[in-house]
């Protein structure tokens, strides 16, 4: 009986695969852009919308991998081959291969045994409402340590809940490391490295007792939960939010702060996947993470966003190259963080300032934590890529989120020594 309920089950998420969002024939491709000629080519073709730029790397020796819809590639080659740009196929059936990856996933959940009691586990991507309830888990299993608060709602009204990690000890207005997730959708990595970090510091606590001693820890571990939420129903590649806008739908949440939002790196059209939104701050989602930032000044000492990918620890500016007063401290934080994961996995990440790295895109969170609410610590962390970029497979999971930790905790040891 309950092997026919598990493939009922399989059955029932095949079909919703076949009414998702079909990426079938979309081509991946890394792009060896080796001269400023070719680079500022690139940045130019980001602008089209048609093309869906995973990243855009400064250094000669990083490729760009991009997103081509079938009727686009015959011309997108051939622009290539005109300007001799050296390019590599690295998925010729994105489709085909997010399908292989959603059966084996749905086959993993309905059919693995977990050893642990706890509802999460990271063999598998959770989903929003997995996430909440593992939240809630571990605020009644450490009541005296752990609390969780529903900050706000979403566009489609989900809740968007915090949990703070303390040791206990009741001591009021100790300084604060936040941390968030998920501001894009697609990036799943991202919300299993906020949860590895939730896991350590909760369910691992004496291992990581030091860390908690004078810092509390505030995380939300998915930001944009309707989004998230539709990479699982609809379009695996989704980014934005998802509420409204013009005539699409979702803005890019990562350039909504109201910190020289708008002026450069960001879209003014709707359907663009770097859209700004028609104002700052526009979006609940925004809203929310605002508010946190804004409660926790004087208090908040670090900011970390997860993102992925590209193995970057960013810093401010992202609006300008020109680098903060304050930059040689975020930066030896920034390097603690690449060093440890060096050292531990050998995984080597890039440490600078968003613009100087990759381009100038403003109305980051990042920017906003440090510009208007005064934390002295703020970075951004890209994750590594998996699969063609922002697919890794379940079994890339732990060793990511794992590594991850690695560095989050030697940026946190840093600023607790520096602060």
């Amino acid at each position: 009986m309950l092997l026919k309920s598990c493939l009922l089950l399989l059955l029932c998420s095949v079909v919703a695969l076949s009414t998702a969002t079909s990426y079938d024939g979309y081509k991946i491709y890394d792009i060896n852009a080796q001269n400023n000629f070719e680079k500022q080519l690139m940045l130019r073709l980001s602008q089209n919308e048609d093309f869906d730029f995973f990243d855009l790397p400064r250094a000669a020796d990083v490729a760009t991998r991009v997103m081509v819809q079938p009727k686009d590639q015959p011309s997108f080659e051939e622009l290539l081959r005109r300007f001799n740009v050296d390019y590599v196929v690295v998925d010729d059936n994105l489709g085909a291969t997010l399908a292989k990856e959603q059966l084996e996933s749905h086959s993993e959940r309905f059919m693995e045994e977990r050893a642990s009691a706890r509802s999460i586990s990271f063999t598998k991507f959770h989903r929003h409402a997995e996430i909440n309830a593992y939240l809630d888990e571990l605020a009644k299993a450490y009541p005296s340590r752990v609390t969780v608060q529903t900050a706000g709602k979403s566009y489609e009204n989900r809740d968007l809940k915090t949990i703070t990690i303390t040791n206990g000890d009741g001591r009021k207005d100790k300084n604060v490391i936040f941390l968030d997730a998920g501001i894009h959708a697609r990036e799943w990595i991202a919300h299993a490295g906020a949860l590895y970090v939730i896991y350590q510091l909760a369910e691992n606590f004496m291992a990581n007792a030091a860390l908690l001693k004078d810092y509390d820890w505030v995380i939300l571990p998915v930001v944009n939960p309707d989004g998230y939420e539709y990479t699982f129903s609809s379009s695996r590649m989704w980014r934005k939010t998802r509420k409204p806008a013009g005539a699409c739908t979702g803005t890019d949440g990562n350039r909504n702060f109201d910190f020289h939002w708008g002026e450069v790196g960001a879209s003014s059209l709707s359907c663009a996947d770097t859209y700004m939104g028609p104002t700052s701050f526009s979006e609940p989602e925004t809203q929310v993470v605002r508010d946190l930032l804004l409660s926790l000044t004087g208090r908040g000492k670090f900011y970390l966003t997860l993102h992925s990918y590209g193995n970057y620890l960013l810093y401010p500016w992202g609006w300008t190259s020109a680098l903060p007063t304050e930059w040689r401290a975020i930066d030896e934080v920034a390097q603690a963080g690449a060093a440890a994961i060096k050292s531990s996995t050998g995984t080597k990440y890039t440490v600078g300032s968003s613009t100087n790295v990759l381009y100038a895109a403003a109305g980051g969170s990042d920017d906003y934590a440090f510009g208007v609410a005064k934390f002295p610590i703020s970075i951004t962390m890209e994750l590594p890529a998996g699969g063609s970029g922002f697919n890794p497979t379940t079994d890339q999971i732990l060793p990511f989120v794992s590594e991850t930790w690695t560095g989050i905790r030697a940026m946190a040891q840093k600023v607790i020594e520096k602060y």
